[in-house]
């Protein structure tokens, strides 16, 4: 069996994250397992022994978790290595909402000792992958776990463009901006929008219109088979593309942004098979004071069969 390594991805403009790269680092040297870190990282954690790694995909290639420590923005940030490697993410939230983090800063040591054991689960999550046309020519390409989103880049003028879903237009919209976002990003930039909840195992898109002035600018669910297409019209200020907040493309007039389902999915490694039902509750802190659940009757009160009792 080959050398264990994890690398460690730390948002180090946070002096609690670098406390906590420390700890970890040490507690993963202790048991053996050799730890990686960018090297843009390295020199603010400040530890010795650990594999400095330039902060490219390849840091991730052969390990086999990377841990996260900071916020929603650090791990997506860690995505961008560990997702052609197909390297599980294992994020503790130091940051405020957390929704992608699986641990709790307060969780730390026990998320270490379960890394060192190997007790945890993985997940994978849809991505997007994202091309930039205009002229009949591929501008550039990129991808996204959230969301992609063109934006107005002027704020005084309204953004005008076309959806399309599968070759097919579907409506002109003035707008602010356009949101196509995974079930992922359902609870990011799209349900800020106004966009739905969606549960992470269902496979869909979404296309969210921002402030559009149009009869029919409501929120979309369409096919992970779909390709949706966002059309800047030659007439209008121009554009920008921003994908999960981090990488940005410029979009002139007369622009075209294809979207479709992504050629590789992201993997999260999960320590607690929480419902996302109470992933909800507890991130959004959502009021659930009344609720009693669903019951089950006494076997002298159903005949002998306990059953499933009716919800109260």
């Amino acid at each position: 069996m080959g050398e264990r390594s994890v690398l460690v991805v730390t948002h180090t403009g946070r002096p609690e994250a670098v406390r906590s790269a420390q700890l970890v680092i040490e507690r993963l040297s202790a048991a053996g397992i050799s730890v990686r870190v960018p090297e843009g990282e390295a020199e603010d954690i400040g530890c010795t022994g650990v594999d400095v790694r330039p902060g490219t995909p390849a840091a991730a290639e052969d390990a086999e978790v990377v841990m996260v420590l900071g916020g929603d923005g650090t791990l997506l940030r860690a995505a961008d290595l560990a997702r052609p490697a197909g390297t599980p993410l294992l994020g503790v939230n130091l940051g405020h909402v957390g929704f992608l983090a699986e641990a709790e800063r307060e969780d730390l040591t026990a998320t270490v000792e379960r890394v060192v054991t190997r007790r945890y689960d993985v997940e994978e999550r849809m991505t997007i992958d994202v091309v930039v046309r205009r002229n009949g020519g591929v501008t550039g390409t990129t991808w996204a776990l959230n969301e992609a989103t063109v934006e107005k880049a002027e704020r005084e003028r309204m953004l005008e463009v076309v959806a399309e879903i599968d070759g097919r237009p579907l409506s002109h919209w003035g707008c602010d901006g356009v949101v196509c976002a995974t079930p992922t990003g359902s609870t990011a930039y799209a349900f800020s929008a106004g966009g739905p909840v969606v549960w992470p195992e269902v496979e869909a898109m979404l296309v969210v219109p921002i402030s559009a002035h149009a009869l029919f600018s409501r929120p979309l669910v369409v096919s992970p088979r779909s390709t949706v297409a966002i059309e800047v019209l030659p007439d209008t200020p121009r554009a920008v593309l921003w994908c999960d907040g981090r990488r940005t493309l410029d979009l002139p007039p007369g622009a075209r942004v294809e979207v479709r389902r992504g050629a590789e999915p992201v993997r999260l490694a999960r320590l607690h098979l929480t419902p996302f039902t109470d992933r909800l509750v507890t991130k959004f802190g959502l009021p659930v004071t009344g609720w009693r659940g669903r019951v089950r009757q006494p076997a002298s009160e159903a005949g002998g069969d306990p059953g499933p009792g009716r919800g109260r």
